[in-house]
């Protein structure tokens, strides 16, 4: 039998993060939970493998660390580091220059915003262009957000959004319980995952499965239209 591991799950209150804590602990694991208040993770039933923390999450690398990693002597900032050096320029940047000219283009009915991406964000996976794949994910994420959300109003576009969102928690298709043990099996090896090569994704769900699927059509047939123009730069 392997040694316990160790988790430490954020987000313990509710959602996802509470129903692994269960889970875990179930299968003999050592669990940190965390939650902005403790006053709202005090029920969970008391365990010697279980141990409460009080944790904003947004509170800052130095915070976290004195809260959360202050036993790892070698932990150091390097990787956030290298984090905000590739995101402040390729996606904070990005939008402060497409903010910065929105408003002079939507006054005048007129513009256009090119954001050139990179084929990175398709290969994260490659060894040594983590962080820069991850910045180019993301701007490219936000740029497709834009095209396919226009804003005419923003405050009428913001309250839309604001009561859609409001409406989901609790709706969602799917049972939370199932996922988070599919969740445990991949990261112990066992259940569903045993004898299987660890998955570099764990889709779960019908919905984000046609979700995937869609996404993925919509990328082919625009390789195969534009296929011309893409090759034709080759020299």
């Amino acid at each position: 039998m392997s040694d316990p591991k160790v988790w430490l799950i954020t987000g313990t209150s509710s959602g996802f993060g509470r129903r692994l804590v269960s889970i875990v602990l179930e299968r003999g694991d050592r669990v940190v939970a965390t939650a902005r208040s403790l006053q709202k993770i005090q029920d969970f039933p008391q365990s010697p493998n279980l141990h409460l923390l009080e944790l904003d999450v947004t509170s800052g690398t130095t915070v976290i660390k004195e809260r959360v990693l202050g036993c790892w002597e070698s932990w150091r900032n390097a990787g956030w580091t290298i984090l905000t050096r590739q995101f402040r320029p390729n996606v904070c940047g990005v939008l402060d220059v497409t903010n910065a000219a929105l408003p002079y283009m939507r006054e005048r009915k007129s513009g256009t915003v090119v954001i050139i991406g990179s084929r990175s964000a398709w290969r994260p996976e490659v060894k040594g262009l983590g962080v820069y794949a991850a910045s180019k994910a993301a701007v490219q994420a936000i740029n497709l957000t834009q095209w396919t959300n226009p804003i005419p109003d923003y405050d009428k576009t913001r309250a839309e959004t604001q009561v859609m969102y409001e409406a989901i928690p609790g709706r969602q298709p799917g049972d939370p319980m199932k996922a988070m043990k599919f969740v445990a099996d991949v990261v112990r090896g066992e259940g569903v995952a045993a004898g299987r090569e660890w998955p570099l994704y764990l889709v779960l769900g019908e919905d984000a499965e046609k979700d995937i699927r869609n996404k993925c059509m919509m990328m082919l047939k625009h390789l195969d239209e534009w296929q011309d123009v893409i090759r034709d730069v080759n020299l």
